[in-house]
């Protein structure tokens, strides 16, 4: 039940080191510090924007979750998920290095790391050649402080959410430095129950369905990490890390309540255990060869994933007052999946006089993913059973190569260009016998990846700056795996391994003025869209609903985000406004199903829409001694089209208040106050068939937290290091 609730979740939302220098007693060192408090909050360059967190008074007493979610061009509309504004998903690096966490994880992480630690925020919307990241995602880079002596700190949290469920969490971390080690750890542990609301409703002239019912969804989490990092000498540093997230979700439920043509009626109703382990370890080495930043980072690293559930899907009949009457159908699902992936990454940097860098590097993943699928069927009406075997298993090889070459020609222009070439070389085989093309499926492709980007700063108030990037979107491994997820009898999620990767081509400009207000003109274009399709139609004489996993045609994004970042009013309200407009073209067909053959009435999206955007997050200090702080923040966006239809408006209205005394924090937050974050989608074929869908997943919640920091504040962070595994834990999810 796992990949159904999220992936039902999917359809029915679809969406959704600077060094700081040592501190001394002396009047004069003291005034230069004011000074750089001053400095400006937000600066753009050639392929990025700067948030300097440590320029604002926000980062007292918060977390790292908190204040990205402060960054300009930055949101969550779930409180669990990070968005750059134009981009489908984030991806996050810490001190230039991606995270190797995966995304419960992360968040986690996140959401118990002192904001005090941020130096700056670098938002990285056109990620260069050098970054091996999938089709259109963005970069958040998150530049942690440094401070020079030995000693141990570290903080302890303790939070409780209260929404349709309550949710206990709670983390501690520690950093200790003793001379040329450095050790990091945390440890992380929360107690989350899920709850969602359906209504789902599809047909045409043949017939209709109409299923309502909750989804509950368990989960325990522990997890943590362990980074050592130790100097070899004043040129060469040595670093192993380890990270580890297990979730257990027993007694996960779904209770949909059909009803069929309006007559019929029956129960749905799945239960699932599942269990998963999420470890990998990586080795770092890296080499400084000269005095002007140039160096070589080599790394090895080792995934292993593991997860195991298992689903009882039965349904009842019933009448129409609900009563559960006979079983008639059952669907026992066992579906493991073990997922072993080897890694090696090397990059190196020269840096020239002149201020000109040139960078290559290249990387190599081999992964094996192993799924041994056991469904049986039984028709309780007929008194038949079918034993339903796919063991499927992918093998998956990448290699790619990097280069880049970045100028700066004067103090008022720079520029940087490379590209990337990857060769990617898969095999899947399966002894699923409904496609006997499915017994060996082949995928050898080659892909150059251009980019471009350069950066002019007319005087000292106005800046412009241009980025073209080309990207590939691989399909995660649960994506290949064809296995059946089931809603209901008649209305299920195929999953599909004859799914190509994705292209996208995106071109973006930004205008910038006097450091706080800025402009972004955006425009993508994605090829061969992997997402998922509902195939609706009369197969067998019994009229179903599909959503196949497939590449659906072509789309287009385009946007124009005007924004502002400024602290007004003596820095007793810092604000954070976005306002955009997006508009969407999407072309795409299908009438087969890829796995089973059997074709359907086409669907058809070729659909236009026009959309507005407005985020605002607002920190307002209520006292002089600044320890009492408000927070008011609002999203919304309008309707637009998407793959599955039309998706309404979305909104949310979140306050929150926090109290900051000595080294305790303590918060009060109230999520989606006027309980608009309500998700609902419609579509209408010409052919007749229809499709609706409504999701609510109890957004409006209210949570208490209260956090200490502890120990001496001038501990220097360990390197945190780039692991080799980075471009396969997003494709775990």
């Amino acid at each position: 039940m796992k990949k159904i609730i999220s992936t039902a979740a999917l359809l029915i939302t679809v969406m959704a080191a600077a060094q700081q220098k040592k501190q001394a007693d002396t009047l004069s060192e003291k005034e230069i510090k004011e000074v750089v408090l001053e400095k400006k909050a937000i600066q753009k360059k050639a392929d990025r924007l700067i948030f300097d967190v440590a320029a604002t008074p926000m980062a007292k007493g918060n977390t790292a979750f908190n204040i990205l979610k402060q960054t300009p061009l930055v949101s969550s509309t779930d409180d669990k998920t990070l968005k750059i504004v134009g981009k489908n998903n984030v991806v996050i690096y810490i001190n230039g290095r991606k995270t190797t966490m995966n995304a419960d994880a992360l968040v986690e992480f996140l959401k118990n790391t002192p904001a005090d630690n941020i130096q700056k925020i670098e938002v990285i919307t056109v990620p260069g050649s050098e970054y091996n990241v999938e089709s259109s995602d963005g970069i958040i880079n998150i530049v942690l402080k440094k401070k020079p002596s030995d000693g141990i700190n570290g903080n302890l949290k303790m939070t409780n959410e209260t929404s349709y469920w309550n949710n206990p969490s709670a983390s501690a971390s520690i950093n200790i430095r003793k001379g040329k080690l450095g050790v990091n750890a945390s440890l992380m542990t929360s107690d989350y129950t899920g709850e969602q609301n359906y209504l789902l409703k599809n047909g045409n002239q043949s017939g209709n369905n109409i299923s309502e019912g909750h989804v509950t969804d368990p989960n325990k989490n522990i997890g943590g990490y362990l980074n050592m990092d130790y100097e070899l000498n004043d040129k060469s540093n040595l670093a192993l890390s380890w990270n580890n997230w297990n979730n257990k979700s027993y007694g996960s439920k779904i209770n949909l309540f059909n009803t069929v043509n309006e007559s019929s009626y029956n129960w749905s109703k799945n239960n699932e255990d599942s269990k998963s382990y999420n470890n990998s370890i990586n080795l770092n080495y890296e080499l400084k060869t000269d005095s002007l930043g140039s160096k070589l980072n080599l790394n090895a690293a080792y995934l292993n994933y593991r997860r195991f559930q298992n689903a009882d899907n039965r349904t009842y009949l019933s009448d129409a007052h609900r009563n559960i009457l006979d079983l008639a159908r059952q669907n026992l699902q066992n579906t493991p999946q073990i997922i072993n992936n080897f890694s090696f990454l090397a990059d190196y940097i020269q840096k020239f006089d002149k201020e000109f860098t040139l960078a290559f590097g290249g990387n190599f993943n081999k992964t094996k993913t192993d799924n041994n699928t056991q469904t049986t069927t039984t028709n309780f009406l007929t008194n038949t059973t079918e034993e339903t075997p796919n063991h499927f298993v992918y093998n998956e090889n990448i290699y790619g190569i990097y280069l880049t070459l970045e100028k700066k020609f004067s103090d008022q222009f720079s520029g940087k260009i490379g590209s990337r070439y990857e060769i990617t070389d898969s095999e899947g085989t399966s002894d699923n016998a409904q496609n006997p093309e499915m017994k060996d499926i082949k995928r050898n492709y080659k892909n150059f990846l251009p980019y471009l980007s350069f950066n002019y700063a007319i005087n000292d108030k106005n800046n412009i700056s241009y980025a073209f990037s080309s990207r590939v979107r691989r399909p995660g491994f649960w994506e290949l795996n064809p296995v059946i997820n089931y809603l209901t009898d008649v209305n299920y999620i195929q999953n599909n391994p004859f799914v190509k990767a994705s292209s996208t081509y995106t071109n973006e400009l930004t205008y910038m003025y006097n450091s706080s207000y800025f402009l972004v003109l955006s425009h993508s274009y994605f090829k061969d869209v992997i997402t998922q399709v509902p195939l609706q139609g009369v197969i067998n004489g019994i009229n179903q609903l599909r959503y196949i996993r497939t590449n659906f045609g072509n789309k287009q994004e385009m946007s124009a985000v005007l924004g502002m970042n400024k602290s007004l009013f003596k820095g007793i309200l810092n604000t954070n406004f976005n306002i955009g407009v997006q508009h969407n073209i999407n072309n795409g067909t299908l009438t087969q199903d890829p796995i089973s053959g059997d074709i359907f009435p086409q669907y058809v999206n070729t659909k236009k829409s026009t959309s507005i955007m407005v985020q605002t997050n607002n920190t307002i200090r209520l006292d002089k001694a600044k320890t009492w702080f408000l927070g008011v923040n609002y999203w919304f966006v309008d309707k637009q089209q998407i793959e599955l239809g039309q998706l309404q408006s979305l909104g949310s209205l979140d306050l929150n208040l926090k109290k900051i005394w000595n080294n305790w924090t303590f918060t009060a937050e109230i999520d989606d106050l006027l309980r608009t974050n309500v998700v609902e989608f419609e579509d209408n074929q010409t052919n007749g068939n229809y499709n609706y869908g409504k999701n609510d997943s109890y957004r409006r919640s209210f949570t208490l937290s209260i956090s200490y920091n502890f120990g001496n504040k001038k501990v220097q962070k360990i390197r945190n290091i780039d692991s080799a595994v980075k471009d396969i834990k997003s494709r775990t999810n």
